[in-house]
């Protein structure tokens, strides 16, 4: 999975933002009322969705009141009760790069609308539904420590630190499919459906799990350079500002050299 080691630094950077914060946790609160709402249950233990939004929720630091919140909203009644649709959008940006974009949304024609014109400013086009998700695979993405905790200490231990081949049979161990290098953490890949069992898995070998979230991963990334780079970007950065969309997924593919350069910009 190349070029996608940048991923928790470039999916999460706008959460580090003050002035964004508010709407990533409108964004959130959003998404655990859906899952609560989706899965009939309040309670995580027995919602697989609910659980995963929660824990993604956590990994930006979302308040335990918030999220509270936002699970009472899915069983609400009259004015507080949960009307959001699920709806994703699929095309193609600059350089020919496929998008897929969830959204959440209560007007979908306000959605549709934003979403084309966000296109349409960045010289891509939307497709018809399954036009791009073919190049795209349902995955679970935890995000761990590069750290193992000693037998005796229920904190991180630097002097445990693992090693990538310590940390490949970490992962087989728990059942992994794979794992990346995330700079000061790892990412591991799940299917989709055994996420929380890997989570779990992990956690059992003293590996502290930062996070976990289902994610889209490209089967065909494509290859950029920083011109091209820069232009999916922006309408990246330009989709993620919306309101309704929850999740914009890319078949970019960059190289270390160019990741720095656009977290620079």
């Amino acid at each position: 999975m190349s070029g996608h080691s940048k991923w928790a630094t470039t999916k999460h950077k706008k959460a580090a933002i003050d002035a964004k914060r508010s709407a990533l946790f409108s964004k959130m609160s959003r998404n655990i009322t859906v899952a609560a709402r989706v899965g009939g249950d309040p309670l995580p233990e027995n919602n697989a969705t609910l659980a995963a939004a929660i824990a993604r929720a956590r990994m930006v630091s979302m308040p335990n009141a918030k999220i509270k919140a936002a699970i009472d909203k899915a069983f609400g009644a009259g004015a507080d009760a949960a009307v959001y649709k699920e709806v994703t959008y699929e095309g193609y940006g600059p350089a020919g790069v496929a998008l897929y974009v969830e959204c959440l949304t209560d007007n979908l024609n306000r959605t549709a609308a934003d979403v084309r014109s966000a296109f349409t400013h960045a010289g891509g086009n939307l497709g018809t539904s399954g036009s791009v998700a073919f190049q795209f695979e349902r995955k679970g993405s935890i995000a761990v420590e590069k750290v193992i905790h000693s037998d005796d200490k229920k904190v991180p231990d630097k002097d445990n630190a693992t090693d990538e081949d310590e940390f490949m049979m970490a992962v087989a161990e728990a059942e992994g499919e794979d794992y990346e290098d995330a700079g000061d953490q790892w990412i591991v890949y799940t299917a989709y459906d055994k996420m929380n069992d890997v989570v779990k898995g992990l956690e059992d070998q003293g590996i502290e799990v930062k996070g976990s979230e289902l994610t889209m991963v490209p089967t065909t990334p494509t290859q950029l350079e920083l011109n091209d780079a820069k232009k999916v970007q922006r309408l990246i950065d330009r989709l993620e500002e919306l309101d309704d969309v929850q999740n914009v997924y890319s078949t970019m593919s960059v190289s270390d050299e160019v990741a720095e350069q656009l977290d620079e910009d």
